[in-house]
């Protein structure tokens, strides 16, 4: 399905014949309302109408385009209930979650809108001519960030809202001035026309293009493969797995014309617990993590899967209360019979390696496809000796490495592939004593945390929710705050360029009042 301004038509009974429904996990059945997959006519229209919406989109004042982001938000809050209701019933998740994913949605558009407002993010940078400077004449140079095309984004499973149709990828896209198709999740197709169809009226209140938004179904791989491969679409944004980012950044990159994938991928967000921290507080921390790791059935891409210390009484004290602790919470429904099939899987998979021993299982029996939690233990040569034991299992899973010694924590730290996150729990003291651990830490991750848990991303400036591959695909830049903005922009240089034909942000007057980088200055004053 195409959902886009003037282009909501009736294409689907025309072309569409390929049908599939989304499934409520809570209840075990299929929900009622049926979608259309894709067809490769929509495809090519929903690009072509992108290309063409982009020649006047780009050049959209930030004015503009914060309305137009305003206005998303207003229509999504519009949608009242029945989004609350439709995303519950794709998902298995509680209303409070709706609704607070909800708010972070229309807090990220707001960001964005606020951002693009004043201006200055788009890094205005001006050197100015002298033409007496020997040997050579200085010329005119005028720099600013431009968009750099339309923008496929892909839905994320776990995030319906917040990374999904209307979420951080697309309001900064917008934001940035690139139109947007949408690829939309199967497991939440309803809840993204919903979304869809609030952004469609806000494009019509707004006067944006046509073109500047396409909303497309499909419950395969094939339609997400076409846009990727299409000569139109200029980037990709994606949230999900290490085998879906990557199948998806190699079809960009086998292109005639290659594009960035900006794909945040899979990751097990190591804590390091550090002997003071294990001594003096390790069954408090127990506690917390037994939550962490089953917040939302520990469907978070941030979720704590891997937890790291030093062999002794208090490592394995802090072990048999973190077993203990997490086998009191209730198991919660996961996403989707598929996920909770290849949670079930990789936790099988991981019980069977040698040397792995299992410290906590919950076994009581549960509702349909609700996920039960497990706590695992290996020693350090084991985990170093076997890379399987390194890779994620997407849900209420973790497993904790006894390192014999310092010198052995370093070494497995090191030899992590890429994270999100990572977390020291240590005495302030510690910190300085073992700097050589967080230094290794460092190289490994995007973000570190201390003393807390890495579940929860906050919306702002200073995030960064990115890292090393695999965790993302580009370790330069954040997927979450206004600073993903960067993702959908590129450099572009004026010389010698007339004064009155130069961009806003670039003449003389600085029209915008902005912050502007002048001859090695940062000013908002005019250039006389």
């Amino acid at each position: 399905m195409i959902t886009g301004k003037n282009y909501i038509g009736n294409l689907l009974s025309s072309i569409g014949n390929i049908t599939f429904q989304t499934f409520n996990p809570k209840t075990n059945t299929e929900n009622t309302a049926v979608f259309y997959e894709a067809s490769t006519i929509e495809i090519e229209k929903a690009t072509e109408l992108a290309a063409e919406a982009f020649q006047t989109f780009k050049n959209t004042s930030g004015l503009k385009k914060a309305a137009f982001l305003n206005e998303i938000a207003n229509e999504i809050e519009a949608l009242g209930n029945e989004l609350i209701e439709t995303y519950c019933s794709e998902t298995g998740l509680p209303e409070a979650r709706a609704m607070g994913e909800r708010g972070r949605t229309l807090f990220q558009l707001r960001s964005f809108a606020n951002l693009v407002s004043e201006g200055s993010w788009l890094d205005a940078t001006i050197d100015t001519e002298n033409l007496n400077r020997l040997p050579i004449p200085k010329v005119d140079l005028r720099k600013m960030l431009v968009p750099i095309g339309p923008i496929v984004v892909f839905g994320a499973s776990n995030f319906p809202l917040a990374y999904s149709t209307s979420g951080g990828d697309t309001a900064a896209a917008f934001a940035a001035g690139c139109p947007v198709i949408v690829k939309s999740h199967p497991m939440h197709a309803g809840t993204g026309e919903l979304v869809a169809s609030a952004i469609i009226k806000a494009a019509e209140k707004t006067n944006m293009p046509n073109g500047v938004f396409s909303n497309l179904n499909s419950s395969g791989i094939e339609v997400g493969a076409a846009l990727v491969k299409n000569t139109n679409v200029k980037a990709v944004g994606f949230t999900g797995s290490i085998i879906g980012g990557r199948a998806l950044y190699n079809i960009a990159a086998e292109r005639p014309e290659p594009i960035p994938v900006f794909a945040e991928m899979g990751s097990v967000n190591p804590v390091i617990i550090l002997p003071n921290a294990a001594k003096n507080n390790g069954i408090n921390w127990a506690k917390t993590y037994a939550s962490s790791i089953t917040m939302g059935a520990g469907q978070f891409c941030t979720n704590p899967g891997l937890i790291l210390g030093i062999k002794g009484i208090d490592l394995t004290n802090f072990i048999k209360k973190l077993s203990e602790e997490i086998l009191h919470v209730e198991p919660t429904c996961m996403l989707h019979p598929k996920i909770i099939d290849a949670y079930e899987t990789n936790k099988v998979k991981m019980q069977n390696q040698k040397g792995l021993q299992t410290t906590a299982n919950f076994e009581n029996e549960t509702s349909q496809n609700y996920g039960r939690q497990i706590i695992t233990t290996v020693e350090g040569d084991t985990f170093l000796n076997n890379t399987t034991l390194h890779q994620e299992v997407f849900g209420p899973f973790s497993m904790v490495v006894q390192c014999e010694n310092f010198h052995q924590l370093e070494e497995i730290i090191s030899k992590l592939e890429g994270q999100l996150t990572g977390t020291i729990l240590a005495e302030e003291e510690e910190l300085k004593a073992y700097s050589n651990i967080i230094n290794v830490l460092q190289n490994r991750v995007g973000r570190i945390i201390f003393n807390g848990v890495p579940t929860g991303v906050e919306v702002c400036p200073a995030m960064t929710h990115g890292g090393p591959y695999p965790a993302s695909t580009d370790s330069r830049f954040t997927a979450v705050g206004v600073n993903s903005i960067k993702r959908w922009v590129r450099p572009f240089s004026f010389q010698n360029w007339p004064n009155g034909l130069l961009p806003n942000e670039l003449k003389n007057e600085n029209p915008l009042g902005i912050s502007r980088l002048i001859n090695g200055v940062t000013t908002s004053k005019p250039i006389n």
